[in-house]
């Protein structure tokens, strides 16, 4: 029985709360951990990355997320980050290219001592995969551009992140929202095709809630 479990005060005597005394451990997430790695997360900040006038402040952020994991050789490989961030060691901007240099130099000094020591890699399912390009599809006919175009990548990559990596409502009825948007109204979508909206920017004023 539980009241074997149940330690009884003597009646009349207050009950003393225990205090804690130390370090407070806060609990990681499994997505926290640098070995855990999140496909669409590396594929997300590459194509932020490689999009044409994409903005320091994007490109930065991307930066520092990616200087947070360190991809195995098999995903470097298969989504060519690896590439992207070399090519980004060259750019116009010192702050963007030191710190492409710090994540390169990270990632080959860590694959170099942990070459045998697998990561975990998290993928999105068949279906999952399909709903988006079906997505993406609607997006690239309302931007008037090719399925395959970086932009329309990016635009749907972010929504796919700002609902929280999920095919919900939320992602449903943004994806609406933004292809109503794009092709209806020539101003957004001159400013998208220009960066001059970025595209964090034209998906956070479009979100809908669940």
């Amino acid at each position: 029985k539980m009241d074997r479990f149940v330690i009884r005060q003597p009646k009349g005597q207050p009950t003393q709360e225990k205090r804690t005394t130390g370090k407070v451990y806060r609990q990681a997430t499994i997505e926290s951990l640098r070995r855990v790695v999140v496909i669409e997360d590396i594929e997300r900040f590459k194509s932020m990355l490689e999009l044409s006038g994409q903005t320091k402040e994007n490109l930065l952020l991307a930066l520092t997320e990616l200087n947070k994991k360190v991809p195995s050789k098999e995903v470097l490989r298969s989504t060519k980050i690896g590439h992207t961030v070399n090519k980004m060691r060259k750019h116009s901007d010192p702050e963007v290219s030191a710190l492409a240099r710090e994540v390169y130099t990270q990632w080959k000094t860590f694959i170099e001592e942990n070459a045998n020591k697998p990561s975990i890699e998290v993928r999105c399912d068949t279906q999952t995969e399909g709903l988006r390009s079906n997505a993406r599809k609607l997006l690239a006919e309302s931007m008037e551009l090719e399925i395959d175009h970086a932009l329309i990548e990016n635009i749907e990559r972010e929504v796919f992140h700002q609902c929280s990596r999920l095919i919900n409502g939320a992602y449903r009825r943004t994806v609406r929202a933004l292809v109503f948007a794009l092709k209806h109204k020539a101003d957004i979508r001159t400013q998208v095709r220009d960066s001059k909206l970025p595209v964090n920017q034209l998906v956070k004023s479009h979100k809908k809630q669940t």
